[in-house]
């Protein structure tokens, strides 16, 4: 089997820890990796320095028996030391998380995987799960925190949630032209506090936060004895102007970890739109891979005009092929991929990248970007040339980084 090939490959070597965010050093190959020891810390817990996004797992329509590929994925993780898994209440299969139907169908997956990798191997260690919490209008009150979180819990199968972060301003506000908009923020703060003074939780977060109301949020639970852990944000090398960077700023300076979802912008950013036939341009070779994408009409379309450029848009003819160039510059002077040295990037920033994957091959790649650390003179160049572009990416289609889609339309927030 393919997983025993890459598992040898996995401990045949261990990786070293890096301290200092711009140390300069060569990348080990993704395969070279064995027990993860570039770690962090999230309030009480310890965790790699790249986590793993699941909101892209999905389990066989018939059977109900999870994918092959994310039982491989979760096997090499529990390997290598456990690994760190974001999900949430509302995650589910494409269209069900799409329209919001998703309630708990990933939770149960992932408690799936992390289950039979244990029973695979005993002497593999349990992973950190992430879940989220899910403003919505039925929801305006302590104890509907602290009953969502009973129930993620029982879906994860564990005693005490590793992270429980609310996953976005209370922004849902479907009769909010007929005057009723009251934010109840406050109230889940006040939830979480619960949900930590009750031991269902050992750590909480927040999601999609500017410095303005992390900080409100902060000050809030403290004076409950609660420390605020985290905040997850979409956060990029072309997503850093639209309050991102601020945010992380202000989280540095209260302790309170980034989690940088989006951090390849949607593909953008991996490489994997780009050709290496010297008859391609960057420009053609993105545009021809997003055609043949798994992405949505609207996703792609989109993404193709960050790829081409649209001037109507305030995006650049070319889009981000200036960009990628000198990343894959820098990629080959490390012998690492394009992909890791943007999630590289983002480590050298002081978060921690949250990249989806679906297969073992994609996990295990994303972990390559581990144990190194780029220059402050080559985050400088990629950071000048995204400068360059002018723009920031806020997502495609229906998924953004400063709204979401909730059945009656998009609802927006931003980070400020």
């Amino acid at each position: 089997m393919r997983y025993y090939q890459i598992s040898a490959l996995l401990l045949s070597a261990a990786g070293t820890f890096t301290a200092h965010a711009f140390a300069p050093a060569t990348p080990r190959s993704p395969a070279a990796v064995a027990t993860i020891t570039d770690l962090t810390k999230i309030g009480s817990l310890t965790v790699p320095l790249i986590g793993c996004g699941t909101i892209a797992w999905t389990s066989d329509k018939v059977t109900g028996r999870p994918n092959p590929e994310l039982e491989e994925l979760v096997s090499i993780a529990s390997k290598q030391g456990g690994g760190f898994f974001d999900t949430g209440e509302r995650y589910g299969s494409h269209m069900k998380t799409a329209l919001g139907m998703g309630w708990g169908e990933t939770e149960r997956l992932v408690k799936k995987l992390t289950q039979d990798a244990d029973d695979m191997d005993s002497s593999s260690s349990t992973p950190v799960v992430a879940t989220k919490f899910t403003p919505s209008p039925w929801r305006t009150t302590v104890d509907s925190v602290v009953e969502a979180c009973e129930e993620s819990r029982k879906r994860l199968g564990v005693e005490s949630i590793d992270l429980y972060q609310i996953q976005m301003p209370d922004i849902v506000k479907p009769l909010r032209s007929f005057g009723f908009d009251k934010a109840y923020d406050e109230v889940y703060w006040d939830g979480l506090a619960e949900c930590y003074h009750k031991g269902l939780v050992k750590n909480v977060g927040v999601s999609n936060y500017g410095p303005t109301l992390v900080s409100r949020c902060h000050e809030h639970l403290a004076k409950r004895g609660v420390p605020l852990a985290s905040n997850q944000i979409a956060f990029s090398l072309i997503g850093r102007h639209n309050g991102a960077q601020q945010t992380l700023d202000r989280c540095n300076e209260l302790g309170v970890k980034v989690l940088a979802y989006y951090p390849f912008a949607m593909g953008l950013l991996t490489g994997k739109y780009t050709s290496t036939s010297p008859g391609m341009s960057h420009e053609d070779a993105l545009t021809n891979s997003l055609s043949t994408s798994r992405r949505s009409n609207f996703e792609r379309k989109d993404l193709e005009r960050y790829a081409n450029g649209d001037v109507s848009k305030g995006i650049p003819a070319g889009g981000v092929a200036p960009l990628l160039r000198t990343m894959e510059r820098i990629a080959t002077e490390r012998g690492a991929t394009v992909a890791q040295v943007a999630l590289n990037y983002i480590i050298c920033k002081g978060a921690i990248p949250i990249p989806g994957a679906r297969t073992a091959a994609q996990y295990v790649d994303n972990m390559g970007a581990l144990n190194w650390r780029l220059t402050k003179r080559e985050v400088n160049q990629m950071e000048k040339e995204a400068d360059n572009l002018g723009i920031s990416f806020d997502g495609a289609g229906f998924k953004r980084s400063d709204a979401k889609f909730v059945g009656y339309g998009m609802e927006k927030w931003s980070l400020t």
